[in-house]
């Protein structure tokens, strides 16, 4: 199913992480960001004392970004990589013609802005989709560091591995799934980040609208409020406006 799709529910969107440089909020220093981020799905928990410290002094500062405001835009040019610490973004692509196409949901705990590092510039806009706040890790001193800490260099990796199998998840998605199967994957890839975070698998708020998710998922929203209801009907899901409950989680697995 998808890897990298994702959804804050009340408790997730306060979870803290770390960092990044942006176009719109406040700036704050930092909070011990990295610290926060070693418990989170972000960084490595095996990191030492001394590395610990080593990452805590590199993250520059934390933002507040408004609900519908950017993080960073496309063509921006590329300096950091940004951890939530709270709340959720959409990254978007324009087309030519200046539809937007959604490409991916982010939530605390995951880490944007690694599509600079091959151009050295941005090829998203990524927009916060509530109030919002992330930390800022300076890529040029993150990999300084990690060419001296090899556990902290997998993960960095890792990260970008991540973004490889997102893209390619993305295209299978669109490409060779029924609308219902779709937002059967939607739901489960969410429901799973939910339960690697310590939270509910089963219930969950949506933070993105459902022309958003359409969007997404290359479907209308029509389709998309038609694929819900017959969720609702078989006793696979219920839905309350944007609050889930995944009522039976292994027969979603197998629309």
């Amino acid at each position: 199913m998808l890897n990298e799709t994702t959804f804050a529910d009340d408790d997730v969107a306060t979870a803290p992480v770390a960092c990044g440089n942006s176009k719109s909020g406040a700036h704050r220093p930092a909070q011990h960001c990295a610290g926060y981020s070693m418990r989170s799905a972000c960084m490595p928990q095996t990191l030492n004392a001394q590395e610990l410290t080593r990452f805590d002094s590199i993250v520059s500062a934390t933002r507040l970004i408004k609900r519908g405001d950017s993080l960073y835009r496309a063509n921006d040019t590329f300096q950091s990589i940004y951890a939530i610490r709270s709340g959720s973004f959409k990254t978007v692509v324009m087309h030519r013609d200046g539809r937007e196409q959604v490409t991916g949901f982010h939530l605390a705990g995951e880490v944007l802005g690694l599509d600079g590092v091959c151009t050295e510039h941005h090829s998203s806009d990524a927009i916060a989709i509530e109030d919002s706040s992330v930390c800022i890790i300076p890529y040029a001193l993150l990999e300084s560091m990690c060419a001296e800490s090899k556990r902290l260099q997998q993960q960095v990796l890792r990260m970008m591995s991540g973004e490889i199998v997102r893209e390619s998840s993305l295209m299978m998605l669109l490409g060779t799934m029924s609308a219902e199967q779709r937002v059967a994957a939607f739901l489960l890839n969410m429901s799973s980040r939910m339960k690697a975070r310590g939270y509910s698998a089963a219930e969950f708020n949506l933070r993105m609208t459902r022309e958003e998710m359409g969007n997404f998922l290359g479907m209308k929203l029509e389709t998309v409020s038609r694929m819900f209801s017959k969720f609702q009907r078989d006793g696979l899901v219920q839905s309350h406006g944007k609050q889930i409950r995944i009522v039976d989680l292994d027969q979603l697995g197998r629309v």
